[in-house]
């Protein structure tokens, strides 16, 4: 894709969230879109955001689990960037129409008191750097159509990545852990809607280990001389499929002694 290019399908997404109608599947309009193109996409959209007074708070990693990949035929997770004004409050209500199409994934999430930066970052330092982790919501938003309505072409993972991997949102639960006090494979959760169980699911469905997709975004942010801060958020990846949030809908994740976070719409 041309600068131009680039610039031509961030402002399409921005415009596709201010007005809360979705744009086309930009892997259709720029048939030829690499996987680089679709990060230079998301970074002028995160850039767009930014002059708008947006500030960034930490990043989120995607298509973590093995179903998620195979069923985009990729065999590598993606990332985002989280901004300030997707803070919910825990047992809040997201307002009505703020999204267009929301769902909601249970993570873990890990806050750092440290930054990271390098190649050789190793799990024992993503440990090190890490002031705790914590129960969370993500809640994902698709301003791209999720299907071309004129052929039943499905958005592939170009798509998925210019559109801020479909982050929208997050919910962080109240009760925090130090990061080596728990083996984050086996902490899980119950995940209901309405009251009724949904999804449940393991840390283990990140990679083998939620700590694995933090060392996998710090070693991607290197390759372009970026860092994880120290004091951001990270969501590690969802263990659990999407599960749609129809207006009126209320969500709880039950994480057991890991904690417990809960959001309504």
């Amino acid at each position: 894709m041309t600068p131009e290019q680039i610039i031509e399908a961030a402002d399409r997404l921005y415009q596709a969230e201010l007005t809360g109608r979705q744009c086309g599947l930009l892997s259709l309009t720029y048939p030829g879109m690499t996987l680089d193109d679709a990060y230079a996409v998301q970074s002028a959209l995160v850039a767009r955001k930014r002059a708008a007074g947006a500030q960034i708070i930490g990043w989120k990693i995607g298509l973590t689990s093995r179903a998620m990949q195979q069923a985009l035929n990729i065999d590598t997770p993606d990332s985002g960037v989280l901004l300030d004004d997707m803070v919910f409050a825990d047992g809040g209500t997201v307002p009505k129409d703020r999204f267009i199409q929301p769902r909601i994934e249970a993570e873990i999430a890990f806050v750092m008191k440290a930054s990271l930066q390098g190649s050789q970052v190793t799990r024992a330092d993503v440990l090190a750097a890490t002031e705790s982790v914590l129960p969370s919501l993500e809640i994902l938003d698709t301003r791209i159509r999720r299907t071309d309505p004129a052929t039943g072409t499905a958005r592939v993972i170009t798509d998925t990545v210019s559109d801020n991997a479909a982050n929208a949102g997050i919910v962080l639960g109240a009760r925090r852990h130090a990061p080596g006090d728990i083996d984050l494979r086996w902490v899980g959760a119950i995940v209901t809607r309405d009251g009724v169980v949904e999804e449940t699911g393991l840390g283990a469905g990140v990679l083998n280990d939620p700590v694995t997709g933090i060392l996998w975004l710090v070693h991607r942010l290197a390759q372009f001389g970026m860092a994880v801060e120290a004091g951001q958020v990270l969501l590690s990846g969802s263990f659990i499929r999407p599960i749609e949030a129809t207006p009126g809908s209320r969500f709880h994740a039950d994480f057991g002694a890991f904690g417990q976070v809960s959001i309504n719409f």
